[in-house]
């Protein structure tokens, strides 16, 4: 899996946030991807995936088992800024 690709996890969609240069392990982090979620200017973008306006909710970022991880195919690079931002938010409050 790469970084901003989209994957299901047992029904519920996220993006891979962790880069694809990091060492192989058994898991993979990712943020939920929601249709509804108290959306925070900055901290929450929303994010469009196959016509669906998801929001990103990025205080629930989490560790994946890779074995849960299903790929979609859609990939999310376009909204690269936003998640980078979102992240930066969460991290530093600004």
């Amino acid at each position: 899996m790469n970084q901003f690709d989209v994957i299901d996890v047992q029904g519920s969609r996220g993006v891979v946030v962790e880069s694809h240069l990091l060492a192989p392990d058994r898991t993979v982090v990712a943020i939920p991807l929601m249709t509804q979620y108290p959306a925070a200017r900055l901290l929450n973008p929303t994010i469009p995936v196959e016509g669906i306006h998801y929001i990103l909710a990025t205080r629930l970022i989490a560790a994946i088992p890779k074995g849960l991880a299903k790929r979609t195919g859609e990939n999310v690079t376009e909204c690269r800024d936003d998640i980078i931002r979102a992240i930066d938010v969460m991290i530093s409050g600004v």
